[in-house]
């Protein structure tokens, strides 16, 4: 791991199939997405799980409502193994120029490990996105074993 990437790996109690629609439905994930105190608008997510699509949606935070848009271009989609694509960046964001997510998951029966890339970030923001990834994983966990019940 650099000080401008982000790699984590995580394992979820659920089929891979059930994971990866928890990332490619727009209700699933409204469901989850964002850290604590932010939440994302069913209305607000587009997707289009295709090479040319796109996957796209909108954090608001719960208290002063300020948006945070995640734009992204899909270069490769694999179903249900990975999607990987760049991040359309406004002028004054915080990321970096060349910005892509890919995002794996791993068939483990009745578990299924993701593992997530996401970068180029300044030093600061790389913080920020790890503690972020890791809030919306929790939020995750809770949305995938409350669809498993």
């Amino acid at each position: 791991m650099t000080d401008t990437h982000v790699t984590m790996t995580r394992a979820f109690n659920a089929p891979r199939e059930l994971v990866w629609r928890f990332w490619t439905e727009a209700d699933l994930l409204s469901r989850w997405f964002g850290p604590t105190g932010y939440s994302v608008p069913v209305d607000s997510v587009d997707i289009d799980m295709r090479p040319g699509g796109r996957w796209n949606l909108d954090m608001v935070g719960d208290e002063a409502g300020d948006r945070s848009p995640i734009r992204t271009a899909l270069l490769e989609v694999d179903q249900p193994e990975y999607f990987f694509g760049d991040q359309l960046n406004s002028p004054d964001s915080a990321f970096l120029p060349g910005m892509q997510l890919r995002v794996q998951f791993h068939d483990h029966g009745e578990k299924t490990r993701v593992t997530l890339h996401q970068g180029p970030f300044t030093p600061e923001f790389r913080d920020l996105t790890i503690e972020g990834w890791e809030l919306s994983f929790q939020k995750l966990d809770a949305a995938v074993e409350r669809e498993g019940q």
